[in-house]
């Protein structure tokens, strides 16, 4: 059974792989910033899972004494920790460069960057002292080069976790680790909704795209957990929303009606 460490997965993409992972018989633990959100998380999981299956630990990834604290509560809960996932991370809305305000850019840098940054060092220096383990991070918007107005400080932190993962490539292919991304590509989450809370309008006119793009969760969680568990090679990126993928959506749109808002 495959031990499976994801920070942020207390809702969401995160909340998703968890239920995946666990669906394909993996002992998962779950994280998230606050004790209640944990709580919460390991409660709705254990109702759908065996509960000695599933385990929660509060961690806050900008603080890097809570990312050794994860590993250690996870270690300790399940003997070792086969996969680790560096998925917390936090969007900005879309605003120009000089109106962020500086404890934005401070928390997304924080979350997106220098938590993955932690996480990478906790889980590896963990994983060659066990002799094996695999570390994925979680890319997205910025990481394939993409510009969006408005999206610089999340699209700047996901490119620079796209070098972060080739680094960890080229410094681990002498060890039995195995470093990969993640690209779930636009899924359906509160990262991407909570902008147009208080702009319908903008909503209406987005939804469209979102209709084309996007996927919900449970379409796109189970795609990489699956493949996360069956690969065996390092510098792997699982893409789900492929350039293939992404033309045919263009192109069969005006006769095949995706609706995820129902």
């Amino acid at each position: 059974m495959k031990t499976i460490v994801i920070t942020g997965s207390t809702r969401g993409i995160g909340y998703g792989l968890a239920d995946a992972f666990l669906d394909l018989g993996c002992a998962v633990t779950v994280s998230g910033r606050t004790a209640a959100a944990v709580e919460g998380a390991v409660v709705a999981l254990s109702a759908k899972h065996p509960p000695e299956n599933v385990f929660g630990h509060p961690c806050d990834v900008t603080h890097f004494d809570q990312v050794q604290g994860l590993w250690d509560a996870a270690s300790a809960c399940f003997g070792r920790i086969d996969v680790w996932i560096n998925n917390a991370g936090i969007s900005n809305f879309q605003m120009p460069v000089w109106e962020y305000p500086p404890e934005l850019i401070e928390a997304v840098i924080g979350t997106n960057l220098v938590g993955a940054m932690y996480g990478a060092r906790v889980a590896l220096k963990g994983m060659l002292a066990q002799g094996s383990g695999s570390l994925y991070n979680m890319e997205g918007l910025g990481s394939d080069g993409r510009r969006v107005p408005g999206l610089t400080l999340y699209g700047t932190t996901k490119s620079g976790l796209r070098y972060l993962t080739d680094a960890l490539v080229e410094e681990t292919k002498d060890t039995p680790i195995l470093v990969g991304a993640l690209r779930p590509g636009m899924v359906m989450t509160e990262l991407v909704t909570r902008q147009y809370g208080d702009r319908p309008e903008d909503w209406e006119r987005v939804k469209r795209i979102f209709n084309i793009l996007a996927d919900r969760v449970e379409t796109v969680a189970p795609w990489l957990a699956r493949r996360v568990l069956d690969n065996e090679r390092t510098g792997v990126r699982f893409n789900w929303l492929s350039r293939t993928k992404l033309m045919m959506r263009f192109l069969t749109a005006p006769f095949a009606k995706r609706t995820l808002f129902e």
